[in-house]
């Protein structure tokens, strides 16, 4: 069965969209921007820094000033917390 025109059209622009949503930022935003290390990569240079994934559940007033101190410090989030920890464990 053959299709119309305008549906050809149609399956056309979703092809394209969907490949211009998949080939991700150009060279022109720095270079590496358009770099994206998956999941599994990701989990595997942490392995390699020595990092273990760790999940607790905070109460929210206590996430919300993690979050307010994390945004200065140097190591984000996860380096803030390690430096609590540390600190709280000696």
């Amino acid at each position: 069965m053959s299709m119309k025109k305008s549906d050809l059209d149609k399956v056309m622009a979703k092809k394209v969209g969907g490949q211009m949503k998949a080939a991700g930022a150009s060279g022109r935003f720095g270079q590496g921007a358009g770099d994206v290390v998956d999941r599994r990569e990701q989990r595997r240079i942490d392995a390699a820094a020595g990092l273990v994934p760790f999940a607790c559940k905070l109460p929210g007033d206590l996430a919300a000033t993690l979050r307010e101190k994390s945004a200065t410090h140097a190591d984000g989030l996860n380096g803030l917390v390690a430096e609590l920890l540390k600190k709280a464990l000696k």
